[in-house]
């Protein structure tokens, strides 16, 4: 070189030449690892995050979604995941989103399924101030994914915030957050038929606060898990009930209204007992006489006497007064039974109407419709049903009707259905 340092120079530009090269070859592979089919498909590995609050950016999972639908059951042995324990199959993302007393809830973002960093002194840990949601994802005959009335489940998020002093989640913001986990998740949406995708939504006071006040901030999450028949057996098959007279769900004032998160440690107890006592679950009866029919640990509860159908009553909207929860299914339910021409009932009903009942089931998100078998007292005495082939002929029509809309086999002329791949 005519020039001192004129090879210095030329190596100093190879050198950026090779270092811009490397950090695009790097792009271009983390773009395609993060989009691939094989990340849709489910042979990558699902990523797990020890701390999900070191993960900031949001993962941009629009991008190839519809496609999701025609590979979402070819590689998953459903027989073995569904066998395993209720709800105990991780999935791969989760939303999450933050919101400050005060604030109004903005559309969070998809993590890593992963475990939380908490404070010990978190209102919900030390309070339980919270409130989660039931739902589920299934697939239609022709493989669409659909959600069945995320916006009651909305609705009632909305007023069990307010009951418990948290920030209320906007529907908007609630059914979208729906939409983008189920769409995230979609390869754990069984095949029709074969189960469902459970959503839990959970809102939670995961701020710091020792005193009792309300909680300075609050995280809204959803984590999903693919699930088969609630208990034992297919889906209609007979159910044994403790009728619980000792322990009581709720009472008159109290928050047994709202799905909030103290409502269910205290059914823990009578269950497990009743559980090793042989039963499947309990049923209780009013806090205050101890003789009106409420509801099931997990579901509510009808009874068909005739052409009629019994079901407890329920104001709803968070109404102070009721005991028992708004059920989705419960108002599907009812609805349904209307519409086949039976004549429906909400009313007190004593629980001694059970000896009297042709039939008897219990409904739910988790359970859809389950039929009763039999139900005893404290005392030994007890009634049971017997059906060829496990319910009655109305819960059989029932389920079958409720859960034909909800697969597409029934028209849904009530537009309950959200497809969640429009």
């Amino acid at each position: 070189p005519s020039k001192p340092g004129g090879l210095n120079k030329m190596a100093e530009r190879a050198m950026q030449c090779r270092l811009v090269a490397v950090l695009v070859a790097c792009c271009l592979v983390s773009h395609i690892s993060a989009f691939s089919p094989t990340l849709m498909t489910g042979i990558r590995p699902a990523v797990k995050a020890s701390s999900l609050h070191a993960q900031t950016r949001p993962i941009a999972l629009r991008t190839g979604a519809r496609g999701l639908r025609a590979t979402a059951t070819d590689v998953i042995n459903w027989d073995e995941v569904l066998a395993k324990p209720w709800g105990s199959v991780d999935t791969d993302f989760m939303y999450y989103s933050e919101c400050k007393a005060g604030e109004t809830w903005k559309y969070g973002e998809m993590r890593p399924y992963g475990n939380l960093e908490i404070s010990p002194r978190a209102a919900v840990l030390n309070y339980g101030q919270g409130v989660f949601e039931g739902m589920k994802a299934q697939r239609t005959e022709d493989g669409k994914i659909v959600v069945f009335r995320p916006d009651k489940n909305a609705r009632r998020v909305y007023y069990g915030c307010e009951r418990l002093c948290m920030p209320p989640v906007p529907e908007d913001v609630f059914l979208k957050a729906i939409r983008e986990t189920v769409m995230a998740n979609a390869k754990w949406v069984p095949p029709c038929g074969k189960g469902s995708l459970y959503l839990r939504p959970l809102i939670v006071g995961s701020g710091p606060m020792l005193g009792l006040a309300p909680a300075p901030s609050y995280t809204f999450m959803i984590y999903v898990s693919p699930v088969g028949s609630y208990f034992k057996g297919n889906q209609l098959a007979p159910i044994s009930l403790k009728i619980e007279e000792v322990f009581s769900r709720a009472a008159p004032g109290g928050s047994g209204g709202c799905k909030a998160v103290g409502n269910y440690a205290g059914s823990l107890l009578p269950q497990t007992v009743a559980k090793k006592q042989g039963f499947d679950n309990v049923l209780y009866v009013d806090a205050a006489e101890k003789k009106y029919l409420e509801e099931v640990g997990t579901s509510n509860i009808f009874l068909v006497k005739g052409n009629a159908i019994y079901t407890p009553p329920c104001k709803g909207g968070g109404d102070p007064q009721d005991t028992i929860l708004e059920g989705v299914t419960r108002d599907s339910v009812i609805q349904v039974a209307k519409d086949l021409g039976y004549e429906m009932k909400e009313e007190r009903v004593p629980a001694k109407m059970l000896w009297d009942a042709d039939e008897a089931f219990t409904v739910g998100t988790a359970v859809v419709v389950s039929s009763i078998g039999k139900v005893t007292t404290t005392s030994g005495d007890s009634k049971e049903w017997t059906f060829e082939g496990g319910g009655g002929p109305v819960t059989k029509k029932i389920y079958e009707t409720l859960t034909g809309i909800q697969v597409g086999k029934v028209e849904d002329k009530h537009n309950w259905v959200m497809y969640v791949e429009e």
